[in-house]
């Protein structure tokens, strides 16, 4: 008797008890990842800066245009795109960002520059594998 009960408590429970799932997180907040990331070193530098290795690893000074609406993921990254002005040329660059989801937060951890001046650096192939453009 008492077997049957404990059964049917665990039963119940397991009905009872919410799946935990983990969502996957909106495009607005893997856009605002990106902005958060921006703004925070701007906060601390004066703008968003990247070494730029098609002029030896120079130190690039953005500020942000705006962040893409369209979001996606490649591998294990989500990824957004960026229009940013240098601060010193008024070149137009456009910056990929990669944001990984720990399933607690999301963070930005890569960021490259795709374009410059509207021309690319490089696209991905059919197995999203970045190919270098000369």
């Amino acid at each position: 008797m008492m077997k049957k009960f404990m059964l049917a408590v665990a039963i119940l429970t397991m009905r009872l008890t919410p799946a935990i799932v983990w969502a996957e997180p909106s495009a607005n907040q893997l856009r605002n990842t990106i902005r958060n990331y921006i703004q925070t070193q701007e906060k601390g530098m004066g703008s968003f800066s990247i070494p730029d290795p098609k002029q030896n690893g120079k130190i690039r000074q953005l500020q942000l245009i705006r962040v893409h609406e369209r979001v996606g993921k490649t591998g294990n990254y989500y990824y957004s795109c960026t229009d940013m002005k240098d601060m010193a040329t008024g070149d137009q660059l456009d910056l990929d960002f990669d944001i990984s989801d720990s399933g607690k937060e999301l963070k930005v951890v890569a960021a490259r520059i795709h374009k410059d001046n509207g021309k690319p650096r490089y696209t991905y192939d059919d197995k999203d594998n970045l190919i270098p453009l000369e």
